[in-house]
């Protein structure tokens, strides 16, 4: 009797560590999150704060912040198999490719959270969009083309690369606008995401097409690279410029009247959002996730008067004094 007394306090003793470390507190104390651009824009520096801020608020998280050397679907793959060979739980990638990306995202979904920001591959397996509607976006722009150009006038456009969603998406919402209107696009030109070549095809464009109304830039760095091939040429303030994101640069163009305005994104919010939102599903609640898969960060439309309270609040979200 005396043995089986023994015994039995022993075996409670045995289940009460089990239960202790089977607890759910005692689980992985940390998720391994990333979060991967498109490209090395500074666009991508203020998204970066939104990362670091929810990663200080989060002490189940750490996050890494991966920005692609050259801005290739090939560069975004190898950052993706070092990222996994990390152990890490989930992914936030801005695809440069998403057609031809879309096979990769379901190869990393089916072992990790995967969500797109920024643009997205709808035809993915990934968990959700997190980013900006850029139809809408490109409505707006088409907007501030009938509004600088309201006699109509022909136009160039640029970005880096076609294949992003986001640039498709973006000269889509322009088309639908300025349909049935006088304005006319010649031509969309691409740089591959390098500013120097982006500001060569603007010096380009100004020599062959003398007649040329507005430049329109898609990407952040597209907006400087049109101001300073503009002052190059002499020609600011004879040509409209509409643009998008907030670099430096646009910011003082648009508020000195060198750039009309600019359509500009919330990146924080990107980087912010979808750090949280990861570490949300991760610890198994889904509830962030809308049905139709996409949380919309939406866009604002900053002109001449609104470039002192917006870079004011766009300095302390990069922790500038």
């Amino acid at each position: 009797m005396k043995f089986f007394r023994i015994a039995l306090a022993c075996l409670c003793a045995l289940t009460g560590l089990l239960f202790v470390s089977c607890s759910p507190a005692e689980g992985p104390s940390t998720f391994k999150v990333a979060f991967v651009t498109n490209n090395a824009s500074d666009f991508w520096t203020i998204a970066r704060k939104g990362c670091e801020k929810a990663d200080t608020e989060l002490a189940n998280v750490e996050v890494e912040f991966k920005i692609p050397s050259d801005g290739t679907a090939a560069e975004q793959r190898r950052i993706i198999d070092d990222l996994m060979a990390k152990g890490v739980s989930g992914i936030a990638i801005s695809p440069v490719d998403p057609a031809n990306q879309t096979q990769m995202i379901n190869d990393i979904a089916k072992h990790v959270l995967v969500i797109t920001q920024d643009s997205d591959a709808p035809d993915s397996d990934r968990a959700c969009y997190l980013g900006t509607d850029n139809v809408a976006a490109g409505r707006q722009a088409g907007e501030l083309l009938k509004e600088v150009l309201p006699q109509g006038g022909r136009i160039m456009v640029f970005v880096g690369k076609m294949d992003a969603r986001n640039a498709q998406e973006r000269l889509q919402g322009i088309k639908e606008v300025i349909e049935g209107t006088k304005i006319e696009i010649i031509d969309v030109r691409t740089d591959d995401a390098d500013p120097v070549r982006a500001k060569a095809n603007v010096a380009d464009t100004l020599v062959k097409y003398t007649d040329i109304a507005c430049l329109v830039g898609l990407w952040a760095y597209n907006g400087p690279a049109i101001l300073n091939a503009l002052k190059d040429a002499g020609k600011v303030g004879q040509i409209k410029v509409v643009c998008f994101d907030e670099q430096d640069e646009t910011l003082t163009g648009v508020k000195e009247g060198s750039i009309y305005a600019t359509v500009v994104q919330q990146p924080y919010e990107f980087g912010y959002q979808s750090v949280h939102l990861m570490a949300k599903v991760l610890g198994g609640d889904r509830s962030g996730i809308p049905a139709n898969k996409q949380r919309i960060v939406p866009t604002l439309i900053i002109k001449k008067d609104d470039v002192d309270q917006f870079s004011a609040n766009l300095n302390r979200l990069r922790g500038r004094s």
